[in-house]
């Protein structure tokens, strides 16, 4: 049916392909004309282009001369001359889409051109790698061509000051890390003065690796937190008493789900351990939580596999990366929990102050492209979350690499020496090999296989990956054999050496299958690059994790009936057919998770625009009365609607309306409920309005104009940053619990809503009266500075029920003011509160 419908319609991406194939016509057309400019002719395009685009022309219209210049341009400074797929690439990359490109195929040249394109306008282009060396070294490499063409460019690294941050983004092009541009726009909606922002509005984003980035970390919240000191006692009660307990006996454990439960027997255990009558007793929620977390860190978090232990603490493995990821702590107590079970210093959990996924970051640029060896099958969720399309671009050369069907053993020894015996076999050839692992525990195993074996070689996983561009650059040699994580040196050419493509290529051989095939698809794509030779072959057992979780029981039972053992593997399609078919269930798995997330952030995202917008507001206002007098006058209506909410007079309460007033506006004895009898109740708004701004003017005349609005800035922003921080965290809180709902036939996500809306409402109004409270009661006598709330760090945490996706940055100290120091905004002058209660709460 497929096959009929694409004869009828055509191929969707042929049809792409082709559209694109005219323009680059159009652009490879203009290569004489272009050659025959001198460099300074060459140059002089750029203003030639910006005053094209200033007199109305459109950037599509502008393309084909804007791409031929940077195609000759990069050929003259960079030796480089970007084929007619590489310009195809750039084509779909300036329409907003994404561009499959294989391995090798040239994908950060491509870049150049949209990037070139789109900065001429001047509003700025990001380009976003996954780590911070990629960065560099393309700031770098491209920067050489970009500079030549008269264009600026930045690096936005971990580590720069905020004036350094500020001339990175101001440039023309901007090359950093997806968490740095994450990290910064929340920085950014934290500041206490609009100088201190250092990101432009965002504008145009190309994302290398995009599948990763947009994939793999989109469940991975960005968090600026702070921290919340809590006893480690209970951490340590709680992990001596699940080291204790045994399997079956006293919990459960789910392969598939990666759920811990407590028996029955389990629960007495820790009821009798603990001296309670029942666990499950609300008194008890706490202690719960903490034996929970620590039967997960026992039985579900594995040493080695989902973190290491260095240099005193617990480091988190990215899962599919491989990386180290340094500062990184998972978050509600799992962390601690797991520096408990390993015997380390328990550090403190952290409460958030301000959040935002991957996925709603990156929604929020103007245009957004993409670029990857792997796209295509996960193109629905591309398309449903932020609108892109895949277009697979040809090769440049046809693929010759022999992919060979996977070989399947009965047990993972079996498997691992099948593995050993080909590496050595092919290296007494003098093939160069690169071994592909999921977990760093199975690189290590391989490795000591191999040096008993006597194979030298190369292992590259996070416990040693400072030197893996140099190690992955190499792995084509001669008889080089590298074994390697998922991380496989991504965005790094495998190029092979001399006489190697009369060996065979690269051998690529997979220690077992990820639970992604893009992953698995990568691996394949280190090998075969630009038309080289190569061969690849993943190696399976019946006790992987993939094949337990997902069905391998009535193949293991075949195996047996056949007599096989482990010297005979199963090398057939129906197998990989099978393994293939447990991916897509795993990913289709994935991606509900990750829509779900996403339903349940976009709740979170539309309140946080709201709050940052009026933010935004407060800091660049030149005058806050306005404002300030709505905020009291809302909090005086809901005050007097409270008590006059009845249509019986005589059941209307104005004796609290007159202490509520008293109380939080003014004195003692200034009103009293003689002052509403006989009033209907917008009319006593007007009275308490009327007082309001007669107090308010009397306050205005004992200080300048401007230490006013300095003192209103003041008041705003504390306010609504404590708020706004408690705000995250309830909303956190009611997140967690709000799938239980669905037992009482309720949709959770509505639930969660419409709580979330109320919850949302309740802060504004709670705003709305501390700021009233404070601009009414506080006695301005000099220094009142702006100050953060806490002070911050940069992380990046789980959401719940995800293993290894989070990342954090080091300590970030804020700039705090003392209180009898100068104001920092430069005015020299002094300003002091002194209020009841404090307007900020320390951490």
């Amino acid at each position: 049916m497929i096959g009929l419908l694409k004869k009828v319609f055509g191929d969707g991406n042929q049809r792409v392909v082709n559209k694109h194939q005219k323009v680059v016509e159009k652009v490879e057309a203009l290569a004489d004309e272009f050659k025959q400019k001198s460099d300074e002719e060459l140059r002089q395009m750029t203003d030639v282009l910006k005053e094209r685009i200033e007199q109305g022309e459109s950037l599509d219209a502008i393309l084909p001369e804007a791409y031929a210049t940077v195609r000759e341009a990069s050929t003259r400074v960079l030796g480089l001359t970007p084929y007619p797929v590489q310009i195809m690439g750039a084509i779909a990359l300036h329409e907003g889409n994404i561009a499959e490109m294989k391995t090798g195929e040239g994908k950060t040249l491509s870049a150049t051109m949209p990037a070139y394109l789109n900065a001429l306008p001047g509003e700025g282009v990001h380009i976003v790698t996954v780590n911070e060396y990629l960065a560099q070294r393309d700031a770098e490499q491209m920067g050489q061509l970009f500079d030549f063409l008269g264009l600026t460019v930045g690096l936005n690294g971990n580590g720069l000051t905020k004036e350094e941050k500020r001339e990175a983004y101001a440039a023309d092009i901007t090359y950093g890390t997806n968490n740095e541009y994450g990290f910064d726009y929340l920085r950014d909606n934290m500041v206490l003065y609009p100088h201190e922002k250092v990101q432009r509005p965002l504008n145009y984003a190309i994302i290398d690796e995009v599948d990763s980035i947009l994939i793999d970390e989109a469940r991975t919240p960005l968090i600026i937190s702070g921290s919340a000191r809590k006893s480690a006692t209970l951490y340590l009660q709680a992990n001596m008493f699940v080291s204790r307990l045994k399997h079956e006996e006293d919990y459960t454990y789910d392969v598939k789900t990666k759920g811990v439960q407590l028996t029955e027997e389990g629960i007495n255990k820790a009821e009798q351990t603990f001296h309670i009558e029942n666990l499950f007793d609300i008194s008890n929620a706490l202690l719960f939580h903490h034996i929970n977390q620590a039967l997960r860190a026992h039985v579900s978090m594995h040493r080695d596999t989902d973190y290491v232990v260095q240099e005193g603490e617990v480091v988190i493995v990215d899962q599919f990366t491989g990386r180290l990821m340094k500062g990184r702590r998972y978050s509600d107590g799992l962390h601690q929990a797991i520096e408990a079970k390993e015997g380390l210093d328990i550090q403190n959990e952290s409460m958030t102050l301000a959040t935002i996924t991957f996925q709603n970051y990156f929604r929020m640029y103007k245009k957004l492209s993409g670029m990857t060896g792997t796209a295509k099958t996960e193109e629905e969720e591309f398309r449903n979350i932020y609108n892109m399309n895949v277009t697979v671009i040809p090769t440049n050369r046809e693929v010759v690499r022999k992919d060979y069907p996977d070989a399947v053993y009965k047990t993972v020894e079996g498997k691992y020496r099948a593995i050993v015996e080909d590496i050595a076999e092919k290296h007494k050839n003098g093939q160069p090999i690169l071994v592909g692992t999921v977990a760093i525990e199975t690189s290590e195993i391989i490795s000591k296989l191999l040096k008993k074996k006597g194979v030298p070689h190369h292992v590259l996983n996070a416990k040693n990956h400072g030197r893996e561009a140099e190690i992955i650059e190499n792995a084509g040699e001669r008889g080089a054999v590298t074994i390697a994580t998922n991380m496989a040196g991504r965005g790094t050419d495998i190029k092979l050496g001399e006489g190697v493509s009369g060996l065979g290529g690269l051998a690529v051989i997979g220690t077992e299958r990820h639970e992604s095939r893009r992953i698995d698809n990568q691996l394949r794509g280190r090998s075969g690059r630009q038309g080289d030779p190569g061969e690849t072959r993943f190696y399976l057992s019946m006790e992987d994790e993939l094949m337990r979780r997902f069905g391998s029981d009535n193949m293991r039972n075949m195996m047996e009936r056949l007599g096989m053992d482990d010297e005979q593997p199963i090398e057939s399609k129906l197998v990989s057919r099978a393994v293939e078919s447990a991916q897509k269930r795993v990913e289709g798995n994935n991606f509900d998770a990750r829509k779900q997330i996403l339903q349940y952030d976009d709740v979170l995202r539309q309140q946080r625009d709201v709050i940052y917008k009026q933010r935004d507001e407060v800091l660049t206002s030149e005058n806050l009365a306005e404002i300030v007098t709505r905020m009291i006058r809302s909090t005086l209506e809901r005050a007097v609607e409270a008590q006059t909410g009845s249509d019986i007079e005589e059941e209307w309460n104005l004796q609290a309306i007159a202490d509520y007033v008293n109380a939080n506006f003014f004195e003692d004895g200034a009103f009293t409920d003689k002052d509403f009898a006989g009033i209907e109740p917008d009319e006593m708004v007007e009275k308490l309005m009327a007082e309001v701004e007669k107090r308010l003017a009397e306050k205005q005349e004992l200080i300048e104009p401007e230490q006013m609005r300095e003192f209103e800035k003041v008041i705003l922003l504390r306010t609504v940053d404590q708020k706004w921080m408690d705000h995250i965290d309830a909303m956190d809180q009611l997140r967690q619990g709000i799938h239980l709902r669905a037992y009482g036939q309720n949709d959770p996500l509505r639930e969660y809503q419409m709580e979330g809306f109320q919850m949302f409402e309740t802060m504004v109004a709670s705003i709305e009266e501390d700021v009233s409270k404070y601009i009414m009661k506080a006695q301005i006598q000099r220094n009142l500075e702006r100050e953060q709330v806490v002070e911050a760090q940069s992380a990046v945490h789980p959401k719940e029920g995800e293993g290894t996706e989070a990342k954090k940055k080091p300590l970030k100290k804020e700039l705090r003011v003392g209180r009898n120091d100068p104001c920092p905004c430069g005015s020299g002058k002094n300003i002091n509160i002194a209020v009841g209660r404090k307007v900020n709460r320390k951490k």
